[in-house]
């Protein structure tokens, strides 16, 4: 099965190795749908090679993954954004203090259904239809049919990303249609032809189709470089630095093994180690 599938179906994904070990530390993972391929596929791999440990993994959203490390109820929030002030003034007063640790590097990619003649899109188009101020596909070049507009819902870091970075915090049209997540929008868009969506670089298949945004398109060099103009660093986050298996597990993540499996799920590797695009790289 597809793993992206997978995800679709698992609302909530949870991986338990080494359950009779009952002394094991244990180690809770929430937060971001955009980097959840990533923990899934990081997990597999540092469970196999360190058998034995209890390790639980969730979606639900940056903002629910930030909540649950304020809370103390997760030892990684997964976010698509950076951490707000007003959640850095409450987790620190409730004793904690976030630190990021930057795991790779993502594109956020407007899709339409492939029968679509679109091509590319402006950020200024694009935010014109997120408003609802552009409303039907001619207006773009397309054919003369309604524009179904569907956007991540507000616990969403990159429906949080999208709206700074392409509708400069201008607010959605009321009749978007709302979804929970990357793969969610995908399904959405790939079964209806006058829909658009955006979602994470990790998630495009054949069943949509990505546009390119200012006639650049979302590759990962480009995405890098920050030649795409809606590029973003992706987080983990933990209460203070990170110690025991978790920072055990965040170097595996930093590792030329772990960024090549970042690389693998279609995203961007950090600067600084071996599987990062070389600079000039087209």
């Amino acid at each position: 099965m597809n793993k992206y599938l997978k995800q679709l179906i698992l609302t909530v994904l949870c991986l338990f190795v080494g359950a009779g070990a009952a002394f094991a530390e244990n180690i809770v993972i929430k937060g971001s749908t955009t980097v959840l391929p990533i923990a899934q596929s990081t997990l597999e791999a540092f469970m196999k090679a360190n058998p034995g440990k209890n390790i639980s993994l969730s979606g639900g959203g940056s903002g629910e993954g930030i909540k649950a490390l304020i809370d103390k109820s997760t030892d990684i929030a997964n976010s698509s954004r950076e951490i707000k002030d007003k959640e850095v003034e409450l987790a620190k007063s409730k004793g904690v203090n976030p630190v990021a640790t930057v795991v790779a590097i993502d594109a956020i990619v407007p899709i339409v259904n492939p029968r679509n003649k679109v091509k590319s899109l402006s950020i200024d188009q694009l935010s014109q239809i997120y408003q609802g101020k552009i409303t039907n596909w001619k207006e773009v070049g397309g054919d003369d049919l309604q524009i179904v507009v569907i956007s991540r819902d507000s616990s969403s870091g990159t429906f949080e990303t999208w709206a700074e970075m392409v509708l400069n915090k201008a607010k959605v049209t009321p009749r978007a249609q709302m979804q929970a997540s990357n793969g969610a929008i995908v399904q959405a868009v790939s079964k209806n032809r006058y829909a658009i969506g955006y979602i994470g670089l990790g998630y495009i298949n054949k069943s949509i189709k990505s546009l390119t945004v200012n006639g650049i398109e979302a590759t990962i060099e480009n995405a890098f470089s920050k030649t795409y103009p809606v590029s973003r660093p992706l987080y983990m986050y933990t209460n203070g630095q990170p110690t025991g298996q978790t920072a055990k597990y965040l170097n595996f993540v930093l590792s030329p093994a772990g960024q090549e499996l970042v690389a693998k799920d279609g995203y961007v590797p950090v600067a600084g180690t071996k599987a990062a695009p070389k600079k000039g790289k087209k």
